[in-house]
């Protein structure tokens, strides 16, 4: 069934709160639902990537579709305006085994709805999806909204938001949608993956032979968990290294000649990782090698007029400890969404409804306040602001 949205005549949004759809909140519930009941682990979306596409299409939306990502642009879209990137991922991890619910299951309970992908980040796709359908039969926007809601953010695939950029358009700012409790981040961190090798020489554990390369990497391991890289802030360490996996050996009675590591970092744009890699490989012994596709930090500078606009309507700001598809912008973006990012990845998933509304209501009031903060900021919004009232 072809729903309807409201022509909005409206020649600017300055001054003006348009009604919000009072059946967005529930469409949007029922929407997740769908979206849990349909396995959407990376790189297999695509039975979610035709609910949202068909959910879409319902509302007469002109979608676009690249594999598993799908992106549209709102009704009225002009060229010359600046375009407002709004995206969120569609697909999840594999559900761990500590589920006592069944992760399929779209179950509610005291205001909870449960299943793998409803905090992260089924709740921030189907808000970001309802704030898009809220404005996009509207004629007086100062800009023009580019919805994508993409595959492959979990790990990080070459068939994510990143193969569809070119395709976009010359966004000028986005809003990433991942689970901050309606917090704004301002930043986030990098993610360089190292794998390590450390080599010795295999020999009979009964005689005095080889050189046990398990030994050798202890110090390196010794290293990696004492070592601070120098601080630029005060109290912000700019790098965290944790060893996370370890491989060494094949039987008991032969010393192994290699033992192989892997280092997950953590860092802020204080040191690049380049600089990163030249400080590991100065102080360890073992073989340095950085896995392709490691994500950038990014941050955006807090007297942009979006940080303003957020700070405005009551966020507060913060930098995340995670990354999101944010690494691949080249564009100033804030991560900011319903759900909470401790619960993601954690067994028995859920969102609260109520998180679900507030997340509507609070990219609504960003994308209506936004033009206000140009406005009230003349001198130093002065090139935004002309194609406010076009």
């Amino acid at each position: 069934m072809i729903k309807t949205l409201n022509e909005q005549p409206v020649t600017s949004l300055v001054g003006h709160t348009l009604p919000l759809n009072p059946h967005f909140f529930s469409e949007s519930v029922v929407l997740l639902q769908h979206m849990i009941k349909a396995s959407s682990f990376s790189g297999n979306e695509d039975a979610v990537a035709d609910i949202i596409y068909q959910h879409l299409l319902g509302y007469s939306v002109k979608v676009k579709r690249q594999g598993n990502n799908i992106w549209c642009f709102n009704k009225y879209y002009d060229e010359t305006k600046p375009t407002i990137l709004l995206n969120s991922h569609m697909d999840t991890v594999v559900p761990n085994e500590g589920y006592t619910k069944d992760p399929f299951c779209p179950e509610i309970s005291e205001g909870k709805l449960y299943g793998l992908g409803s905090n992260d980040a089924g709740g921030c796709v189907v808000s970001l999806i309802a704030a898009f359908l809220h404005f996009y039969s509207y004629h007086g926007l100062g800009f023009n909204l580019c919805l994508a809601i993409t595959a492959e953010e979990e790990n990080s695939g070459e068939n994510g938001i990143k193969s569809i950029l070119p395709l976009l358009g010359g966004c000028e700012l986005a809003i990433v949608g991942e689970p901050t409790l309606l917090q704004m981040a301002i930043a986030e961190k990098g993610n360089l993956v190292i794998d390590c090798i450390s080599k010795g020489r295999p020999g009979h554990a009964a005689r005095e032979e080889g050189d046990n390369a398990i030994h050798k990497c202890l110090r390196d391991l010794e290293w990696f968990s004492l070592y601070q890289f120098p601080q630029q802030l005060k109290g912000v360490a700019p790098v965290k290294m944790t060893v996370t996996t370890i491989k060494a050996g094949s039987q008991h009675n032969i010393v192994p000649g290699r033992c192989e590591f892997t280092v997950d970092i953590r860092h802020d744009d204080t040191f690049s990782q380049n600089e990163i890699v030249d400080i590991i490989r100065r102080n360890v012994s073992c073989q340095v090698n950085p896995r392709p596709g490691s994500l950038g930090a990014s941050s955006v500078s807090p007297e942009h007029p979006i940080v303003k606009t957020g700070i405005a309507v009551g966020c507060k700001t913060y930098i995340s400890p995670t990354t999101s598809d944010q690494a691949w912008l080249s564009i100033p973006s804030v991560m900011i969404g319903p759900g909470d990012s401790a619960r993601s990845h954690s067994a028995d998933e859920f969102i609260y409804l109520e998180e679900i509304k507030k997340g509507i209501n609070l990219y609504v009031r960003l994308l209506e306040t936004l033009p206000l903060m140009l406005i009230n900021n003349p001198n130093k919004y002065k090139n935004e602001i002309k194609h406010i009232n076009n």
